[in-house]
């Protein structure tokens, strides 16, 4: 499972050949959350509050990347870094 960015003690990482839809899996802690990359929306999991509305306003801005990155890795090659929220 790679890591795709880091930031503020939050982990995002894409598992290779996942189901659908296109998400990505953050991490912050104890807690775990699978969310959609088109809506944005929480699929599996949870996050805390402040949390999660770090990684909606990350997922926000690298939509495209993520995108991008979730092919990648349906097609078992390794997806690229995402710079981290500022």
């Amino acid at each position: 499972m790679p890591t795709i960015s880091i930031f503020y003690g939050i982990v995002v990482r894409m598992f290779f050949n996942d189901h659908a839809p296109p998400h990505f899996h953050a991490q912050y802690g104890e807690f775990t959350a699978e969310v959609a990359i088109d809506t944005l929306v929480v699929l599996r999991g949870a996050l805390p509050r402040r949390a999660l509305g770090l990684v909606l306003d990350w997922a926000e801005l690298h939509r495209a990347e993520l995108l991008q990155n979730w092919e990648l890795c349906r097609q078992h090659r390794h997806p690229q870094q995402i710079a981290p929220l500022q």
